[in-house]
């Protein structure tokens, strides 16, 4: 906090006394923020970066080109958007157990996909994450059959065909990973995903709705050997002005996707095959 408020001020050429009288808090406050002599109250938190973000500077997404530019070459910067805070290690054991690929640690593989999946939230934040890949067992999969019928059997919608050999060979294949590294399927695109299920649309469709609603990929952490190799980097403070300002971007991204994807179930109908003549 204390470099962000140093920064800041620089960034703007303003002085800590110009600070208090623009935030209409003590001059005192600020220097002692600033010298790391106090820890910031919620309050003043939210008039800083409050401050900062309705002058134009995206402080984050600027961050998180910093962190880029300075990561070890071999290893990942991720972001992983909380709804309040990581309490102790980084854990393979949180989560529902019906999310895309079960519990696990997720991790989103950018700063403006992960706000927007907690910006409804009071008390979210995003935090930027060092990941070391060496050594681990990685399945990636793209917006294809595959990977749907892998969101679909964890999701709990394929019972009728859990034992089938296509589908035990995707999941076993996703068993034995340290790590996933997948589309993300918000519940959005999880019930395109069930009308494919259901047998309402072709894996055509499906594959393109998706495709159209695309919000960016998703690692998942599995293994306990996979989340040792990942290290916390920074937890961003999000202000109340900028979560409002991505639930607008979100509506509007919403909106665009659904239309993309009604577009996109007119195009390909009658192309590809329906979930019973693929796992026949």
């Amino acid at each position: 906090m204390s470099n962000d408020l140093k920064l800041i001020r620089e960034f703007f050429g303003i002085s800590q006394s110009d600070l208090s009288k623009e935030l209409k808090v003590e001059k005192l406050r600020i220097a002692r923020t600033e010298l790391g002599e106090t820890k910031p109250r919620e309050e003043l938190l939210q008039k800083i970066y409050g401050y900062c973000f309705s002058k134009g500077l995206k402080l984050n997404e600027q961050k998180e080109m910093f962190y880029k530019d300075d990561i070890n070459k071999n290893h990942i910067l991720l972001t992983h958007s909380s709804r309040t805070q990581i309490d102790g290690d980084i854990s393979n054991k949180v989560g529902r157990e019906k999310n895309d690929f079960g519990q696990g640690f997720y991790c989103g593989d950018s700063y403006e996909k992960s706000i927007a999946f907690v910006c409804r939230f009071p008390e979210s934040c995003v935090y930027f994450i060092d990941f070391d890949p060496t050594d681990l067992k990685c399945v990636s999969f793209s917006v294809e059959k595959d990977w749907m019928i892998a969101i679909a059997y964890f999701r709990g919608r394929l019972k009728k065909y859990e034992n089938h050999p296509i589908v035990r060979k995707i999941i076993d294949k996703i068993v034995d990973a340290d790590y996933i590294i997948a589309p993300i399927a918000d519940n959005r695109m999880f019930q395109i995903i069930d009308s494919f299920i259901e047998s309402e649309i072709t894996d055509e469709q499906c594959k393109h709705c998706l495709a159209a609603t695309n919000l960016g990929l998703q690692y998942v952490f599995k293994s306990n050997k996979a989340v040792k190799n990942l290290k916390i980097l920074e937890r961003c403070f999000v202000s109340s002005a900028e979560k409002d300002y991505y639930k607008e971007q979100q509506a509007e991204f919403q909106k665009v996707g659904n239309d993309k994807s009604k577009l996109a179930r007119i195009q390909y109908k009658n192309k590809g095959k329906y979930i019973e003549e693929i796992l026949v």
